[in-house]
């Protein structure tokens, strides 16, 4: 069996095998795929390719749900710190 980049250790693949996961559940679980994937995939393609992967099978699945919430909120990130962070000791 090949390991998918995207998916190296199934949770995604795996969250649509769960009967009656919750919205809660996927969360939790997209998060902790998210924090595993390597730093060398696109994280934003690899959401898009999980939802047409899956999206057909299970339109209303809440882990559909999760991942087009991922794509909602796309922005910079803010700067954070104030002067401190800015200026050395």
């Amino acid at each position: 069996m090949t390991r998918d980049p995207i998916d190296p250790t199934g949770l995604i693949a795996e969250s649509f095998l769960i009967e009656g996961i919750s919205l809660a559940e996927c969360r939790t679980i997209f998060l902790e795929w998210a924090m595993g994937i390597s730093a060398d995939v696109d994280t934003l393609a690899a959401v898009k390719i999980h939802l047409a992967r899956h999206r057909d099978g299970q339109p209303d699945h809440p882990m559909i749900a999760t991942l087009e919430a991922a794509l909602g909120d796309v922005r910079p990130p803010k700067r954070r710190g104030g002067r401190r962070a800015r200026v050395p000791e």
